[in-house]
């Protein structure tokens, strides 16, 4: 089967956006590419992540022709092939319905640096706000392309957000982490009181992470 490990691996992290609440039943969507063959790993559409099994992943190329597989592809491929011409060292793309960025996107609100885990997983102070278009187009695929040439996560506008990453995993924690500033965002709003970290700080967190957090060789 072709791809057949990151099939696997679409399928236990579909599971795991679900038990995470970053989606609910069959929305949001996630992918992988393998520089190698070309092709896009990605999940099938209107499919409990719940019910999906390997086979139902769809193989493609990033110009939208189905390689291998019998399920219609997420209707939002165009979306993921836009990020991954848009930023050719990511590997994964994970689209969320996740509650708190969807509300800041709503709002017609960036996601800020209230908190250094966003600068840690985001290398920049803010994750930028597409305005809204329609699901599934051209139009809003070609949008986020041009968001994320600069940036690893961008929100989309009474719709969800969308975080690449140079692995599934690595994309995840991203969005992940995006959704957890957000909230932050969210209740220190609600209590009226707000403190986003100065570029300088943002910088300097960003540095602290990429050289002394983790286990490094």
């Amino acid at each position: 089967m072709l791809l057949e490990e990151e099939r696997l691996e679409l399928v236990v992290y579909g599971k795991r956006m679900l038990a995470d609440r970053l989606v609910t039943l069959t929305s949001g969507n996630i992918s992988i590419y393998d520089p190698e063959t070309g092709y896009m790993a990605v999940t099938p559409s209107g499919i409990p992540y719940d019910e999906t099994t390997p086979q139902d992943i769809v193989i493609m190329t990033l110009d939208g022709k189905i390689v291998d597989g019998s399920r219609k592809p997420s209707s939002e491929h165009r979306l993921h092939a836009a990020v991954y011409k848009a930023r050719p060292h990511a590997r994964a793309v994970v689209h969320t319905h996740s509650m708190f960025a969807t509300t800041l996107g709503i709002a017609g609100e960036e996601v800020k640096a209230v908190h250094f885990l966003l600068p840690d997983l985001m290398g920049r102070g803010s994750v930028p706000l597409v305005p809204y278009v329609t699901y599934g187009t051209e139009v809003l695929a070609e949008r986020v392309r041009e968001a994320m040439k600069d940036s690893p996560a961008c929100l989309l506008q009474n719709h969800g957000m969308v975080a690449s990453g140079t692995s599934l995993a690595d994309a995840y924690a991203r969005a992940s982490a995006v959704e957890t500033t957000a909230e932050m965002q969210w209740r220190a709003e609600c209590i009226g009181k707000m403190r986003i970290l100065t570029g300088q700080e943002v910088e300097e967190t960003f540095e602290s992470f990429r050289t002394s957090y983790g286990q490094k060789a």
